[in-house]
């Protein structure tokens, strides 16, 4: 019983004033700021990238799409793109579906 005592009541010693708020909250504060350089920040410059590379996309590029698919863009719409993917063979995908435009 009077182990269980020790251990409760540990943290109120007599004379001990108030923890400095400073130094509570730094670490909290110094892990967001890890995560945003680390993590956020990054992730929104690739989808910055990926948002100009849609835009730049016009008749004529080659493309992979998010599934995985090989094509050219033969038409251009509000939202949407139709790609070639073989001779006489064409399908519509979103523009969001486009995973990177290939050089050719």
């Amino acid at each position: 019983m009077e182990l269980l005592n020790t251990f409760l009541f540990m943290g109120t010693q007599p004379g001990q004033g108030a923890a400095n708020p400073i130094g509570t909250f730094l670490p909290i504060v110094l892990i967001f700021g890890v995560m945003y350089f680390f993590m956020i920040r990054p992730q929104m410059k690739k989808q910055k990238e990926h948002t100009n590379m849609l835009a730049s996309l016009e008749k004529g590029d080659k493309i992979v799409t998010s599934g995985g698919i090989f094509g050219k863009i033969v038409g251009v719409k509000e939202n949407a793109f139709t790609i070639e993917i073989g001779k006489d063979n064409k399908i519509d995908i979103l523009k969001s579906a486009v995973s990177q435009k290939l050089e050719s």
